[in-house]
C-alpha cells in the first residue's frame, strides 16, 4: 500500500512552490515566480538588468549578450534574491521574527561591494540615519525597539488579512531598519506572509511602481491607495495561478 505523503502546508500554492523548488523544476509556477518577483523588485530599486537577463541568471547562471556595461552588484543581488525566495518558501510557515528578517538582508547583500563596508552592517540594523523618498525614518538607536513593537503587534493578530500584511509592510518601510535594500526585504516579507496566511500573494511590477510609492506615502491618510495597488497586483498573480491551474484559496472576507 502506498504511503500518503504529508503535505507541506494547507496552502496549495505554497505546496506547489515547495514541490517545484525541491524538484528544481523549470517552466512552472515556481520558475515564473522566481523570475517575476526578482525582476520587478530589482527594477523598483533601480537595477538595469532586463527581464531576459534576469531569466538567464536563474536558468543558466549567465546574463546573455549585452551592449551595455552591467553592474556586478546587480548580478550578485539578483542571484541572492533567487536564494532569498527559496528561503521564504522553506520558512513560509515560520513566525516572522527579527532574526528571520535580518537573515533575509544578509542573504540579499552577501558578496556585494556593500558587504565589505563596515558601516553598511549587512544583516544587522543600520548604523547611520537614512531617508526614504525624502522622508525621515527611525533613528538607528531606536530601530530595535520599533522592530520589536511592530512584530509584537503583528504577530498577536490571529487571522491575518491582506490589510494586516500591507500595514506591516508600511510600518517596516517607514522604520527603514537597514542601511539599504529595505524595499526588497519588505516585499519578500509580504510574499512570505501571504503564503503563510493563505492570502493570494502579489508582485508589484513596473506599471504599479508609482502607485505603490504613492500608497506608501499616503497610507496614514488614504489606505485605499496602497490597498488598491496591492489588490490589482494580486489580480495579476491570480491570472498566473489560473494559467498553472492552481486553485485560488483566498477567503472572500480577506479581500478589503
Amino acid at each position: 500500500m502506498k504511503e500518503n505523503k504529508k503535505k507541506f502546508s494547507n496552502n496549495p500554492l505554497l505546496n506547489k512552490l515547495k514541490e517545484e523548488k525541491d524538484m528544481k523544476l523549470k517552466g512552472g509556477i515556481y520558475h515564473k515566480t522566481q523570475i517575476e518577483l526578482t525582476y520587478n523588485s530589482n527594477r523598483i530599486e533601480g537595477s538595469k538588468l532586463s527581464h531576459d537577463q534576469t531569466r538567464f541568471i536563474f536558468e543558466t547562471n549567465t546574463i546573455g549578450a549585452s551592449k551595455e556595461s552591467i553592474n556586478v552588484d546587480d548580478i550578485i543581488e539578483t542571484a541572492n534574491h533567487f536564494r532569498a525566495i527559496d528561503m521564504i518558501i522553506d520558512k513560509a510557515k515560520s513566525k516572522l521574527t527579527e532574526s528571520l528578517i535580518r537573515e533575509l538582508h544578509l542573504l540579499l547583500k552577501s558578496g556585494t561591494s556593500d558587504s565589505a563596508k563596515d558601516w553598511f552592517n549587512v544583516g544587522e540594523y543600520k548604523k547611520l540615519p537614512n531617508e526614504v523618498g525624502g522622508n525621515e525614518t527611525t533613528a538607528p538607536h531606536e530601530v530595535k525597539n520599533r522592530m520589536q513593537e511592530i512584530l509584537r503587534d503583528y504577530n498577536i493578530i490571529k487571522n491575518k488579512t491582506i490589510e494586516d500584511i500591507i500595514e506591516f509592510h508600511y510600518n517596516f518601510e517607514i522604520i527603514h531598519p537597514f542601511q539599504d535594500r529595505n524595499g526588497r526585504v519588505g516585499r519578500l516579507i509580504m510574499f512570505k506572509e501571504c503564503l503563510a496566511n493563505n492570502v493570494v500573494p502579489f508582485i508589484i511590477d513596473e506599471e504599479l511602481k508609482l502607485f505603490y510609492y504613492r500608497g506608501l506615502q499616503e497610507w496614514k491618510n488614504i489606505r485605499g491607495y496602497l490597498l488598491d495597488t496591492c489588490l490589482t497586483a494580486q489580480d495579476n498573480y491570480k491570472m498566473i495561478l489560473k494559467y498553472f491551474q492552481i486553485p485560488e484559496y483566498i477567503n472572500p472576507e480577506q479581500i478589503v
